[in-house]
Formats: structure tokens, C-alpha cells, sequence
């Protein structure tokens, strides 16, 4: 168990061979469940989605020697909590260039928790066409659901106390690839981290610190 800089209790649940190996066999379940590549487009909820789903794009590259078509999108606006946030959301771009009608689209996300994140996500879709089908991928699933929303691969099922924080960094924006448990008596659910922390699907706090 190590602490957290402002003294927390934090304990390592993935490192970066761990994070490595979930990327990895998820990619391989994919393309197993999918009998290959055809029509399947990943898709990665910001922030942090959109980079596992890179990530799982060169995994499927390295399998199928097929790069399967690469997109992003913010929910911030469309979450159903947004008024319980900041008052002026920090909102990133959206980027799907390719035509997501009669695709399988694979959503990617790092955390999945209550399931309000990738309910944003799903509307945000729809405003760019009507998918064949969609999965959804995560690296860590948190529990404590309050919408029937289950992820199709998961790198690892993680129990936690509802006021744990779930704290995922990847390299590319981290410097590092961990994924941590932040606990003690005085952690709530709602309580904003710092910019290096995610946990997606968690219930709104102040949406310009997290991403949530």
C-alpha cells in the first residue's frame, strides 16, 4: 500500500505489463467474438478511451494486418448530470471521419461505474448514424451500475467501495501506465481530482477537474 501526494491510502492494481496484457487479450476477444476485422470501427470516450482505443487498433493491426478505423468523442454535453457540474465544462473535439452507419462500432472507455458515461456516449452516436451493432470495451469495471449497462470485454473486474476513487494513467498523457485504488474516510464519490486522474462513469463533480 503506498499514499497518494496528499497523503490518501493508494494501492497498485495494474502496472504498465498488467495494462499491457488486458489491451492485448481484449484485442484477441474482438476479433474472436467478431470472426475478424469486417466492419468493426473503434471508438474511444475522452479522455483516456480515445487512448486504450488506439491502443487496441495497433493490437488488431498486429493481429489482423487490417487497421480498423479509429474515432473519438466527448459526452460531456450530453450527460444527463451535467448541471450538477462545473458551470462551464471544458469540452474537447469529436473526431469520427468515417461513416458509422452499418458498422460494428466497439466503444472503449477506461472505467466503467454507475454506466451514465457510456449512456452520454451512446447519444452522442446516434447524432452520427445508426451503428450495425455496439460493444463496449473497458479496461477496469468498478461495479456499483445504476443504469443496465454491461461491457462486452473488460481487462480486469475490480471490487471497490462506492467511495473509492478508481485512478487510471497511460503513458501518453501521464507519463506512465498504472491503474490505482485512492481510499480513506474522507474520499467521496463526488469529490474532484486532479487532471492526471480518471474514472469514468462516476457521478458528476466538478467536470472541468475530471473527466467523468
Amino acid at each position: 500500500m503506498q499514499a497518494s501526494p496528499s497523503g490518501e491510502p493508494r494501492r497498485v492494481v495494474l502496472d504498465s505489463a498488467g495494462i499491457q496484457r488486458a489491451v492485448t487479450r481484449i484485442a484477441h476477444e474482438i476479433v474472436e467474438r467478431n470472426r475478424g476485422t469486417e466492419r468493426l470501427g473503434l471508438i474511444g470516450i475522452r479522455s483516456r478511451g480515445d487512448l486504450l482505443a488506439r491502443r487496441l487498433q495497433r493490437e488488431i493491426l498486429r493481429l489482423e494486418g487490417v487497421e480498423v478505423p479509429y474515432g473519438a468523442m466527448d459526452i460531456t454535453l450530453y450527460r444527463d448530470d451535467l448541471t450538477r457540474g462545473a458551470d462551464h465544462p471544458v469540452v474537447q473535439a469529436t473526431e469520427i471521419e468515417w461513416e458509422v452507419g452499418d458498422k460494428l462500432v466497439l466503444l472503449v472507455d477506461d472505467v466503467l461505474f454507475t454506466g451514465r458515461t457510456v449512456r452520454a456516449a451512446l447519444d452522442s452516436l446516434m447524432d452520427f448514424g445508426r451503428p450495425r451493432a455496439i460493444q463496449l470495451a473497458v479496461l477496469v469495471d468498478r461495479g456499483h451500475r445504476e443504469l443496465p449497462i454491461r461491457a462486452d470485454y473488460v481487462g480486469k473486474n475490480l471490487p471497490t467501495a462506492r467511495s473509492d476513487l478508481v485512478q487510471v494513467r497511460l503513458a501518453e498523457s501521464d507519463g506512465v501506465d498504472e491503474v490505482s485504488i485512492l481510499s480513506g474516510p474522507t474520499l467521496q464519490p463526488d469529490r474532484a481530482t486532479p487532471a492526471s486522474s480518471a474514472n469514468s462513469d462516476r457521478p458528476a463533480g466538478a467536470l472541468s477537474a475530471q473527466r467523468s
